[in-house]
């Protein structure tokens, strides 16, 4: 992945209503779902949907399947994966950096 991927991808995730869709996206795994039961569970108007669906479509990090007469949206799983290495690929300069027990995150 090069820099400006990983950019793009970052700034389609740095949206409030992008970042919720993405998540319930890959809680939905290769399956996705339909448009109409996007905006239902995240209480989204189709026109704003729509306008959030085609950058993150455009980003890389989701795919849309036609399936009859409607449109699924599913993770793009390998995407994902790819920036998440990207991210991680020099962590911590070879040292374990495997995480610390803390107390709970607010």
């Amino acid at each position: 992945m090069d820099l400006s991927t990983a950019v793009m991808n970052l700034s389609a995730l740095a949206q409030e209503s992008r970042l919720q869709i993405f998540r319930l996206l890959v809680e939905h795994g290769s399956e996705g779902l339909c448009v109409g039961d996007i905006g239902e569970a995240l209480d989204i108007a189709p026109a704003t949907l729509s306008f959030h669906l085609k950058e993150l479509c455009q980003s890389g990090l989701i795919i849309a399947n036609r399936k009859s007469r409607h449109i699924y949206y599913a993770a793009d799983f390998e995407a994902m994966n790819t920036l998440v290495e990207y991210l991680t690929e020099n962590c911590c300069g070879g040292v374990s950096c495997s995480p610390k027990p803390k107390g709970k995150r607010k």
